[in-house]
């Protein structure tokens, strides 16, 4: 028999050991060849000098604990009582699955059913309108020309309605229409305030003081003008596009009430298109003061010193006409009276005065 070589464990160990260690160094051999030579840097290559970025001080804190003494709180506990607790039933709501169309479908029926009820429900109509403002206008004539009792507040369309007052009433300088919900009209009116009384050809009208005219309603202290002759047309100067045009003059109506005052008791205010205004004196003389308001005053002292002079000097003239102040005459009656001198003391005085005599 031969003999068979036995080694031990730890022969085994150490040869094994060797083995892995020549493995790593030829490994690390063969990394070394592949890998490229590093730059070796010469001393004599000039290098910057490193710095370090200078250090910002910090700021110290300092804590401080102020001693602050204590005082002890007690905390009140409240308790609240133990209800009995109540066992309620869970209610279960049901799912509805709704799309657009059933909701278009709701709103429609919602919508419908609202207007219906904005239609045919009285509380939306109106009874009659409120009138403000009117002293002699009365306010049944006034709610006849709207036409608004027993209608739909929707309807009402308060500009049209102010237009139609205007045009139906011109004594009426404005108008205002408000209407509120359900069933209100409120209208505001405003109404002219008549100066004097135009009589002509049989017919009347009151005149406010821009000249415009309108029918008279009731009664007022104004002043009365008798006219044997169509009066010149005033122009209109408002910006109002419902206000008429007015009858006469401002100027002629500024010079009526401007006489009204010296008008004798039992005569009348006249106007003539040859004389302007004047009045039939019960004396027995007409007079004639012209149409214009601007020297009115002054024509009317001059009339009253004429008068004066000619009754001292027992003259009863015919006609007297003060129309320009500066240039005033008269004219005597043709039947002698007793208080009359004779025609040629009547010639002497006319020539001396300045006037006219037939």
């Amino acid at each position: 028999m031969s003999e068979r070589p036995t080694t031990s464990r730890a022969e085994q160990a150490r040869q094994r050991r060797s083995e892995r260690t020549k493995k790593n160094l030829q490994k690390s051999s063969r990394q070394q060849q592949t890998q490229p030579l590093s730059r070796v840097v010469s001393r004599a290559q000039q290098t910057a000098p490193l710095t370090s970025a200078p250090k910002k001080k910090q700021a110290r804190h300092y804590d401080v604990i102020m001693g602050m003494p204590q005082f002890p709180a007690r905390r009140r506990k409240f308790t609240l009582p133990n209800f009995p607790r109540l066992a309620l039933p869970r209610l279960r709501l049901p799912r509805i699955s709704a799309n657009w169309r059933i909701g278009a479908a709701l709103f429609a029926l919602i919508f419908g059913a609202a207007l219906i009820y904005a239609f045919e429900a009285p509380v939306f109509y109106v009874p009659s309108a409120t009138v403000f403002g009117n002293t002699r206008i009365p306010s049944e004539e006034i709610n006849g020309i709207l036409g608004v009792s027993d209608q739909i507040i929707f309807s009402i369309q308060p500009r049209q309605l102010e237009r139609r007052l205007r045009l139906n009433y011109p004594e009426i300088t404005s108008a205002q229409v408000r209407v509120d919900f359900p069933n209100v009209v409120q209208v505001f009116v405003a109404e002219r305030q008549p100066v004097l009384l135009w009589r002509q050809d049989g017919g009347f009208a009151w005149i406010d003081e821009s000249g415009v005219a309108f029918r008279p309603r009731g009664e007022a202290d104004l002043v009365v003008v008798q006219a044997l002759d169509a009066p010149p047309a005033g122009t209109q100067t408002s910006s109002d596009p419902f206000s008429p045009p007015p009858f006469i003059q401002k100027d002629l109506a500024d010079a009526a009430r401007a006489l009204a005052p010296f008008v004798p008791d039992g005569a009348t205010l006249t106007y003539s298109a040859a004389d302007g205004f004047g009045w039939t004196d019960p004396r027995g003389w007409t007079v004639a003061f012209g149409t214009s308001a601007h020297e009115m005053p002054l024509r009317i002292r001059v009339y009253e010193a004429l008068v004066n002079s000619l009754l001292q000097e027992n003259k009863t003239p015919q006609f007297i006409s003060v129309v320009y102040p500066d240039g005033p005459y008269y004219r005597m009656s043709k039947a002698p009276t007793p208080i009359q001198q004779t025609q040629d003391e009547t010639d002497l005085d006319a020539e001396e005065l300045g006037t006219e005599s037939p």
